[in-house]
Parts: structure tokens; sequence; C-alpha cells
């Protein structure tokens, strides 16, 4: 009986404990259900299901960023050497330098060359170089051709006073024509109304004719010997006035566009140190230098004491004066050859590369004219090792989207 109820109890026993572990179980997994419902399906999961794109970005949840953009701590920036600097309206002076040479004024070099021939008998400018005052006597010619001509306009004069006592008109008219084209003749050989009129005073005609220099300036060529026979229209003298030089600078290619006409250029020489004289442009010749790509610029200065000589080195300066221009400093820009980029300081530590267009380079700026506005702050400095890094994450990310695409498929 004993035995009965120990195997009815065991029975029992044994029925409760598989219950148990049965219930534990159903438990346990019903819980790793709920978890892993959970973890899959987020609270803020759900929230983003009822938000818009213009919601989240008003409530601050997400900053918009464009490809490339790279976020650096203030860490890492202060151990790479981030500098920045700004955009900004700023007066741009272009300033360009060059050389030039020191030449004459074309248009005050003239010769000296009688109208008539002869010989010359006394030579009083008798070498070259010497300077000349205008009016100063250069030679004496004697011309056969000269004196009969001299003769013949003494012989008119004393016919025109015979002649204006006839009673008709035609005879006396005759006499005066006669004078007057004798005179002429003396005039068309550069015989000066004094020595006409010495003429007339003395009644004695002049075995030889004075040429006087017609300006002022020095010798660059002499051709007058004494005793030498002297054709009309040969060059005698060459003479040159200085009071005003040409300067003539080589201007290179990129540079032309900035040159007008009338600009002045500041000009120093070696041999007058601490002392500038001012040139102005007034000539820009059209064609270049195919060896050096540059194109000759004629400066006119002025030259009241003749301190500048011809074939002197001279160094220019040309300040061309831009304007408020929109200005980035020089350390912002990288050019890769094919185009130019800035790394621009968007906050919180994010940089984004944005591809520029520059002008003109003035001393350390650029002048901008697409890709950043007034007040935009840009890295100076280490922008090679962020734009380096953004490119690196662009690839990352084109991996990326390959492989994405790959497991897709």
């Amino acid at each position: 009986m004993k035995r009965s109820i120990w195997s009815i109890l065991l029975l029992i026993l044994v029925y409760l404990m598989g219950g148990c572990g049965k219930g534990k179980e159903t438990t346990t997994h019903k819980g790793h259900q709920e978890v892993a419902k959970q973890e899959t399906q987020k609270p803020n999961d759900l929230d983003m299901k009822n938000l818009t794109m213009e919601s989240i970005q008003k409530e601050g949840k997400v900053q918009e960023v464009a490809p490339g953009t790279v976020q650096i701590t203030p860490e890492r920036q202060q151990l790479i050497g981030v500098k920045f600097g700004t955009v900004e309206m700023r007066p741009l002076e272009k300033v360009i330098r060059t050389v030039g040479r020191v030449d004459y004024d074309e248009k005050r070099i003239v010769t000296v060359a009688p109208k008539i021939g002869g010989w010359i008998e006394d030579l009083y400018v008798d070498f070259t170089g010497r300077f000349v005052k205008q009016g100063d006597p250069l030679l004496t010619l004697y011309s056969p051709e000269l004196v009969s001509t001299q003769e013949e306009y003494l012989i008119a004069l004393r016919a025109k006073k015979s002649l204006t006592k006839s009673p008709f008109p035609e005879v006396a008219g005759s006499g005066e024509s006669l004078a007057e084209s004798a005179k002429r003749r003396l005039k068309l050989w550069d015989i000066s109304d004094d020595q006409i009129k010495a003429l007339e005073e003395t009644g004695q005609s002049k075995k030889t004719l004075t040429l006087y220099s017609p300006f002022s300036g020095f010798v660059l060529e002499k051709a007058a010997y004494k005793g030498m026979n002297v054709m009309p229209g040969i060059a005698l003298y060459k003479l040159a006035d200085l009071s005003v030089v040409w300067l003539y600078a080589d201007i290179y290619e990129y540079e032309l566009p900035f040159i007008r006409l009338g600009q002045q250029a500041s000009i120093q020489l070696s041999y007058i140190p601490g002392e500038t004289f001012t040139g102005k442009a007034i000539y820009i010749y059209p064609s270049l230098n195919p060896e050096t790509r540059t194109a000759k610029v004629r400066f006119e200065i002025p030259n009241s004491h003749e301190r500048l000589k011809p074939e002197m080195y001279a160094n220019v300066e040309i300040k061309v004066h831009l304007g408020q221009k929109l200005a980035v400093p020089e350390g912002a820009i990288i050019d890769t050859g094919l185009r130019q980029m800035a790394i621009v300081d968007k906050g919180s530590g994010y940089f984004e590369p944005r591809e520029v267009k520059v002008g003109a380079k003035v001393e350390n700026y650029y002048e901008v004219i697409k890709g950043l506005k007034a007040g935009e702050r840009v890295v100076t400095s280490a922008n090679f090792l962020i734009d380096s890094e953004s490119k690196l994450k662009e690839a990352m990310g084109g991996m990326a989207g390959m492989e994405h695409g790959g497991h897709g498929k």
C-alpha cells in the first residue's frame, strides 16, 4: 500500500517539474522575441516616419553638407596647422616690375644737310658728342652758285631802283619781280633774312654760306671735314635733343592687359641711386618677342638736366589701380592645373572644398570672380591636407556605393 502511494507521489512530482520547465521555456522565448522586436524597431524610427526633411532641419537634428565635406576636430586642426583667412572687399593695386633701356626721342633727332653744293672752308663743330645751341654756327660753305645768285640779287636791286622811275607800269613792275625772284632763291638755300638784309646794306656778295644749328642738342654723327666737297642734300650732322628721352620696357604677355596709354611709371637707375623719375606710356608695340614672350612699351621721360643718357638700364615699376574687388588670401587657392579650389570653413569642424574662379594676383591676394562670398572663412594653411582627405572620403564613398550595388545584385 505504502509502495503504491510513493509511486503516485513520484509521478505527480515528475509532472509538476515538466510543467514548470515548459512554462519557463515559453516565457523565455517570448522575452527574446520582445527584445529583438524592440531592437529592430527603435522609438526614433517610429518618430522619423512622421517627420519630413524640412521639419528635421528646423529642429536642428540634421546638418546638410556638400559632397566631399570633411569634419576635423579642433585638436587635429591644431596638430596639422590649420590657419584661416577671410574673403573680403579690398582695394587692389597690381604692381608690374620690369627693366628698361633709355634711348633717344626719335622726334627730337634732326640732320643738318646743305641745299646747295660747295666746299667746306671753316668747321666750327668738329667732334661727335659736342653740345650745340640753337643758332650756333656749324660750318661755312663756299659755293660758286651761291656767289652768282647773290650777284644777281644785287643787280636786280639796282635795276629795281632805276626801273621804278619808268612811266610804264610794266617796266617798273619787271624790276620788282626780278628782285623778288633772286631773293626767293636765296631763301630756298636757307639764307636767313638777316643775311639778306646785310647783303642789301653792304652791296657786297659773300664768298661763303654759314650753316647754323636748327635747334639745341648733342652731335650724334658728324660727316663734315674741312676742305671736303659737299653735294646738295648730304647729311653733315645728326643732332639729338636730350631734354626728353624714351625708355623701352619689356612687359610679359600675361601682364599686357593691365597696360594703358598714359599710365605713369616710376623709374630708378643705379647710376642715380635714391632718385625716382616719372615716365608716361606713349606707345605699346603691336607684336611680341617670340623668344621672351614680351612686348615693348615706350615711356616718355622729361630729362631737363640731361642726366638720363641713352643706353642706360633702369628698373621700372608700374602701379595699376584695380579698384575695390572681392579678394581672398593667396594661400587659400589650390591650383590643380585644371581648376582652382578653396577650402571653406562651414563651422562646427566641417570643411567644404569648393571650386572657384580667380582673376588677377595682386601682392598676396587673388581677385575672386566666382565661387566665394564676402565674409566667408577659408583655409590658408594645411588646405592641401584637407583637400586630400576630402578626395579620399569621396573615393571611399564611391567604393562603398559600388559594394552595396554589388550585394544588391
